[in-house]
């Protein structure tokens, strides 16, 4: 986990994992570990959504209950929190899945 939050290769815990914003690396530049078979497709997107929605629902719903704002208002808060949570939340997301992925599927070859 502590290599996912700090976007690493997930085999030596070094080598940066992203070559961009969210373009994965094509390897590893410490180990040389091949990033290619651990796509994850649109998993951590998937994953995103559902949790910021639930918490960007759940704080939309408790802010009308306790102070009920106008709708303008809803809109300059919420859009916001939706689009940076997204951003935050992606990266570690998506490294996360790309480690469980290289920790439960890849098989171990014996060298």
């Amino acid at each position: 986990m502590s290599g996912a939050l700090a976007c690493r290769c997930p085999r030596c815990g070094r080598g940066k994992l992203y070559a961009g914003l969210l373009t994965v690396a094509p390897r590893c530049s410490e180990c040389g570990l091949d990033f290619a078979p651990l796509d994850t497709g649109d998993g951590p997107t998937g994953f995103v959504v559902l949790i910021l929605g639930a918490i960007v629902v759940g704080l939309a719903f408790l802010v009308e209950v306790l102070f009920a704002p106008p709708f303008w208002v809803h809109a300059v808060l919420w859009v916001p929190v939706v689009i940076g949570g997204a951003i935050l939340m992606m990266r570690p997301m998506k490294a996360w899945m790309i480690a469980q992925h290289y920790r439960h599927v890849t098989p171990v070859i014996p060298s």
